[in-house]
């Protein structure tokens, strides 16, 4: 499955866990906020500064990792991209 920036945050996070450490990283701490239950991935990042397509770039990244099993050796240019891009 791939991830786009309509999809709920809650969505992403519940069916993938491993990608709350990105939506972390990229500084939507909240993820148990009332907005994210409402909120897609793209208004989430408008609503913080952050570029959601950098963002959904390494959230694939990170499920892609997942379904290999490689997560625990996860590094990612995305995830730098998705800082800097604040």
């Amino acid at each position: 499955m791939t991830i786009t920036k309509d999809m709920s945050i809650l969505e992403v996070v519940q069916k993938y866990p491993d990608t709350a450490m990105v939506f972390m990283y990229a500084g939507m701490g909240c993820l148990g906020c009332a907005a994210a239950h409402f909120e897609n991935i793209e208004q989430g990042c408008m609503a913080h500064g952050i570029d959601p397509d950098a963002l959904v770039d390494a959230l694939n990244e990170v499920v892609e990792a997942q379904e290999n099993e490689s997560t625990e050796h996860f590094e990612s240019d995305s995830m730098e991209q998705v800082a800097v891009a604040k």
